[in-house]
């Protein structure tokens, strides 16, 4: 955990922007028998690291909502570091029902604006998953692959949990673009699942790309500090579509965000909605931007569209 606040750190110096969260895990990070001590620890961690670092985004995941330990989960991490805090992860969600015990539990601890991101990790799950991106306290939808698989009882083969399998077995991509619907149906975030080959970067850049090119994913988990750069690559916009986008935007900007004609393509409101997308992710990905563009979000962070 140590390494990765660290490495949260050097990168955020290196792209002048936080661009990757770290998320202390409770879940299978604690010992059996010691969870309290655990949470206690990526508490202290938590706090430690964003009082050092403003702008660092820590998150937590604690334990399920029927795990013994998750009131005392909440009640101390949310409590001591909820104002810190990026988002508090919450696994194993199945239902609304779910979500709104996690809500009450924050309410409870004082942490009343905390964002949660679930993790769908069901069949019957996935099949709530619009439903639960619907939640006014929910930020992000993740894919819970390993357990997704397991949870068919053999009737997906263990490959459905590897770098080919997971994206072309009918039953796992289906689940993925079902919460990648879900999320974008509601202005939820979709965060992609690990790849558990972190040794192979040809793979990694694979997956990170079909992630977000194909099934719409905005987020992905790495599992170790390897795979954070493919997954940064893949997620933002290429030098030649920042350039265009740019430059569409700047000319839109100019024209009060009347339509415009750039490169023999008519622009008007709705393209330059998915253009301005596309710099924040370039933003939030570290990638150079030019002296006008990034005034906009020094300005405000984002760029309203007048009359839109």
């Amino acid at each position: 955990m140590r390494k990765s606040l660290q490495l949260q750190v050097d990168m955020m110096q290196e792209f002048g922007a936080c661009v990757f969260d770290v998320t202390l895990d409770c879940e299978d990070g604690a010992p059996v028998g010691g969870e309290a001590e655990h949470a206690a620890l990526v508490t202290e961690l938590a706090l430690a690291a964003t009082a050092a670092n403003p702008g660092a985004r820590v998150a937590v995941r604690v334990h399920p909502v029927d795990h013994p330990s998750f009131d005392a989960d909440m009640a101390l991490i949310a409590a001591r570091a909820g104002s810190c805090l990026s988002h508090i992860m919450v696994p194993k969600v199945e239902t609304v029902a779910d979500v709104e015990r996690a809500q009450a539990a924050l309410l409870q601890a004082g942490a009343s604006d905390l964002p949660l991101h679930v993790l769908i990790e069901s069949p019957a799950a996935v099949h709530r998953a619009f439903d639960i991106a619907a939640h006014p306290r929910v930020q992000s939808l993740s894919f819970g692959l390993m357990d997704f698989v397991s949870a068919h009882g053999g009737a997906i083969p263990a490959e459905g949990m590897g770098i080919q399998g997971q994206f072309t077995h009918p039953l796992v991509l289906r689940a993925k673009l079902d919460i990648a619907s879900a999320c974008h149906a509601h202005g939820k975030v979709p965060s992609h699942c690990v790849v558990t080959e972190f040794k192979n970067a040809d793979a990694m850049r694979m997956a990170a790309k079909k992630a977000a090119c194909e099934l719409g994913y905005t987020r992905m988990w790495s599992i170790h500090p390897d795979q954070i750069r493919p997954i940064l690559e893949a997620m933002a916009p290429s030098e030649a579509q920042i350039d265009q986008a740019s430059e569409i935007i700047e000319a839109a900007h100019a024209a009060e965000w009347a339509p415009i004609s750039h490169a023999g393509q008519l622009h008007d409101r709705a393209s330059y909605r998915f253009f301005w997308q596309l710099l924040e992710r370039a933003h939030q990905t570290g990638r150079p931007l030019t002296p006008s563009i990034q005034a906009f979000f020094a300005a405000s962070g984002q760029l309203t569209l007048r009359g839109s």
